[in-house]
């Protein structure tokens, strides 16, 4: 069932929370103009860097030996990611020769979710109700349910152990004969099942646990009859019932990677494989699964590159835009005595704040290209200032 809160908030603390807001609006106005800024910094830095080292990359066919003459040179190879080293998770007795092992941990907790309505109120008060409904969920972390607002699930959620999430990564993996960096074996991917190796005492013994614990936190009327303590497979589950979670339940998955057949674009350095370091002070190197052409990998950094520009371009302009609602937002909370009167004037504070904020955002880009590309930049400016000019004519025929 969910539960309700009600809060009112009267003019006046509106009003101050509104005056607050503007500074908040001006440092939110600052972090998007910087990050904009240093955004298109980042993408021509990115850009030239990745176009330097397609020029001076070379493919190779064979590296199942040390060629001297690939040393401070950029390489594209294909080969099978290997290791020697047997790496294990002691706690759960698994183990293998793998280039990584990995262990997942997740907890069936009680959750909180939160859903506010607000109405303004004659007299320029407001009225807000939140919603608060909960749910069982598995969830990464144990939840402190002690600060839930509803005082029915309060202090409901417990756990039966915990355990941490575990990344173990092989010092010892070599592509062909060059050894290489834990940066490139964290982008393999294809995780397998890692099946433990565990006895009767040990389950016995984490049953054991588990009651102990269960009484000593205060739960002992959760105890239940069987063994809490369960192995399918690559999971170890430690709850009454595998199929039916209760609260408090832990699951634990274990799984492995194996060696794998990749694509590199890397420098050699000796007998190693490392970044390579563009003359602009970027580096690089990268890895795909399965044979990726040359070609095909420069092409995919390329887009990475575009993807990444884009996302943050969007959120430095939506920093921008909420920076400048926050510094006019005063102006909407004093029309709050009338809410009709209030609701207009967001409306066009809103639509003013979005063109300037466009506006903004194109200016500042622009500036940052005239700064790492002039020719780019100067024609942005252009555009920039025939937005300005368009925006500024309607709004003298409008007048």
């Amino acid at each position: 069932m969910a539960y309700q809160e009600t809060t009112t908030t009267g003019y006046g603390k509106r009003l101050g929370n509104s005056a607050k807001g503007i500074g908040t609006g001006i440092l939110m106005l600052v972090a998007g103009t910087v990050l904009l800024w240093w955004n298109e910094g980042r993408a021509v830095k990115t850009y030239k860097m990745l176009k330097e080292a397609q020029e001076v990359a070379i493919h190779v066919d064979d590296i199942s030996s040390v060629n001297p003459d690939l040393n401070g040179k950029l390489i594209h190879a294909t080969a099978t990611a290997t290791t020697t080293d047997s790496l294990a998770d002691a706690t759960f007795n698994a183990g293998a020769v793998a280039l990584r092992l990995i262990r997942e941990v997740e907890y069936y907790q009680w959750t909180e979710e939160s859903h506010s309505e607000t109405r303004d109120k004659f007299g320029g008060g407001q009225e807000t109700v939140t919603t608060y409904t909960y749910n069982k969920e598995w969830t990464a972390r144990p939840i402190n349910s002690s600060e839930f607002k509803d005082p029915d699930y309060q202090g409901r959620n417990f756990v039966l152990g915990t355990f941490e999430d575990k990344d173990i990564v092989a010092g010892n993996v070599s592509l062909g004969a060059y050894r290489m960096p834990e940066s490139l074996v964290r982008m393999i991917s294809g995780t397998q099942p890692l099946e433990p190796s565990i006895d009767e005492a040990r389950l016995a013994g984490w049953d054991k646990a588990i009651s102990q614990n269960l009484a000593s936190i205060g739960r002992a009327d959760t105890l239940r009859s069987g063994s809490y303590a369960h192995v399918n497979g690559n999971e170890i589950y430690f709850g009454i019932n595998p199929g039916v979670p209760e609260i408090g339940d832990v699951r634990v998955r274990l799984t492995k990677i194996l060696p794998s057949e990749v694509s590199v674009l890397a420098e050699v350095y000796q007998g190693s494989l490392q970044p390579f370091n563009a003359k602009n002070g970027e580096s690089f190197c990268t890895l795909r699964m399965g044979a990726e052409s040359m070609d095909n990998m420069f092409v995919q950094e390329h887009k990475t590159n575009k993807t990444k520009t884009w996302i943050l371009r969007i959120g430095g302009l939506l920093l921008i835009y909420l920076g400048l609602k926050g510094i006019f937002e005063i102006l909407v909370t004093l029309l709050k005595v009338i809410p009709f009167l209030a609701g207009i004037a967001n409306l066009g504070i809103s639509l003013v704040c979005g063109i300037t904020a466009f506006v903004w955002a194109l200016v500042v880009a622009s500036l940052a290209w005239v700064f790492y590309r002039p020719v780019v930049g100067i024609g942005l400016l252009v555009v920039a200032g025939a937005v300005i000019a368009y925006f500024a004519f309607k709004g003298k025929k409008a007048v």
